[in-house]
């Protein structure tokens, strides 16, 4: 069994508020003023089985590392290097973005680069099916 518990502001309760969308329906809640929070509350009820997702992610993890007969070390190595790939990247991208110039350089080259393949392979159809064409052959190259 699940429970969520939602606490809606004021200003989110108010009925038949104007917006450039159009008005909010009227909500069954009404606002009366003041710092008043509204709590709703939800309860869902199923099986409770051990055939969630997480559950069923962390058996089959457990399944495939229980099977494998490859060396564990290099395994939790190579885990290990990707980590630290991953977190040497995303601080290499935050010192970058942090240069005073070089982020307006790439965000422009980025543009450039996108209105060069909007212009080579997607403004006309002969160029869209080359695209095509070529997308199919390197998914049969990679998939056999």
């Amino acid at each position: 069994m699940a429970s969520l518990t939602v606490h809606l502001l004021p200003p989110l309760l108010l009925q038949d508020r104007k917006t450039l969308f159009g008005t909010f329906p009227k909500l069954p809640v009404s606002y009366t003023g003041g710092r008043r929070n509204c709590a709703v509350f939800v309860k869902a009820t199923g099986d409770s089985s051990e055939s969630s997702t997480s559950l069923s992610i962390v058996k089959s993890v457990r399944n495939v590392w229980d099977k494998s007969d490859e060396d564990r070390v290099g395994l939790i190595g190579l885990g290990f290097a990707a980590i630290v790939a991953l977190w040497t990247s995303t601080n290499l991208i935050s010192v970058i973005d942090k240069l005073p110039i070089i982020p307006n350089v790439l965000e422009i080259i980025g543009i450039l680069f996108s209105l060069w393949f909007i212009y080579r392979y997607l403004l006309f159809k002969p160029d869209r099916e080359e695209l095509f064409q070529i997308i199919n052959k390197s998914l049969s190259q990679i998939f056999g």
